[in-house]
C-alpha cells in the first residue's frame, strides 16, 4: 500500500540548535499515531511543520505516492491535512456555524453543508448545543466541537496536539472515544501526547522524539 505521506532528511533549526533531525517518516492510511517525548522535544513543531504552520528543510517528499515540497506548502496537502491545537479556538457564531466554518470556506454548496454538520455534531454527541455559543461551552464541548470542525472536511491526516491535555473525568473520556471513529472512517491520525489512555487505544502506533530523532516503538 502506497504510505500516505513520507519526508526524507527532515531538519528544524533554530540558530545553531538542531531540534529536528529526522531521517525518515512515514505515515500510512487510515492509521493512528501517538507522537511522545519530553516537553520541548518538538512535537508540536513537528505538527505545524506536518500541516504547513512552519517552515523546515528536508530532502524528499511525497504525498499519496507523488513528489511535493513543503515551501511553497501544496493545496493537495493542505486540502487534505487538518490541524487540531490543544486549545481550539472558537468562532463567533453558533456551534453549528463553528463546525461547518471550514465548509463554507471551500465553498461547499449549503444543503451539503447542513448534512456534513448535522453528521458530525451527532457523531461528536453535541446536536443539544447546536445553537449555543462559544462562551457558554466547556472544554471538553469545545475539544469535541473542534474534532467535529475537523471531521467534516474528511482529512487524510488529522493532526492533533494534546486533544485530552485540558480534559479530566467524562470529558476526557468522550475525547477519547471518538478517536477509532475517525481511523475507521479513513483519516490517519497523529497525537502529540502524554495521555496513557490515548496511548493505549487498540492499534495505535507509537513514535518518540529523542534527542531530535524519532523512534517507533
Amino acid at each position: 500500500m502506497t504510505p500516505l505521506l513520507t519526508i526524507d532528511g527532515l531538519q528544524k533549526r533554530y540558530g545553531q540548535r538542531v531540534l529536528l533531525d529526522i531521517e525518515r517518516l512515514t505515515i500510512e492510511p487510515a492509521t493512528a499515531y501517538v507522537l511522545t517525548g519530553v516537553n520541548g522535544a518538538g512535537k508540536s513543531t513537528l505538527l505545524r511543520i506536518l500541516c504547513g504552520l512552519e517552515p523546515a528543510a528536508f530532502a524528499r517528499a511525497a504525498f499519496l505516492g507523488q513528489p511535493v515540497t513543503l515551501s511553497p506548502y501544496p493545496k493537495t496537502m493542505r486540502d487534505a491535512i487538518v490541524y487540531v491545537h490543544q486549545h481550539p479556538a472558537m468562532f463567533s457564531g453558533s456551534v453549528a456555524g463553528n463546525i461547518g466554518y471550514g465548509l463554507v470556506a471551500r465553498g461547499v454548496a449549503k444543503p451539503e453543508i447542513a448534512r456534513r454538520v448535522e453528521q458530525a455534531m451527532e457523531w461528536a454527541g453535541v446536536m443539544h448545543l447546536r445553537s449555543s455559543r462559544p462562551a457558554v461551552l466547556s472544554g471538553g464541548e469545545k475539544q469535541r466541537i473542534a474534532l467535529a470542525r475537523a471531521k467534516v472536511l474528511e482529512p487524510r491526516l488529522l493532526l492533533l496536539d494534546e486533544p485530552t491535555s485540558n480534559l479530566d473525568g467524562a470529558a476526557r473520556e468522550q475525547v477519547i472515544a471518538l478517536i477509532p471513529g475517525l481511523v475507521r472512517a479513513g483519516s490517519s491520525i497523529v497525537m502529540a501526547c502524554h495521555d496513557r489512555d490515548l496511548i493505549g487505544l487498540p492499534g495505535v502506533q507509537r513514535i518518540k522524539l529523542r534527542d531530535s530523532r524519532l523512534e517507533l516503538r
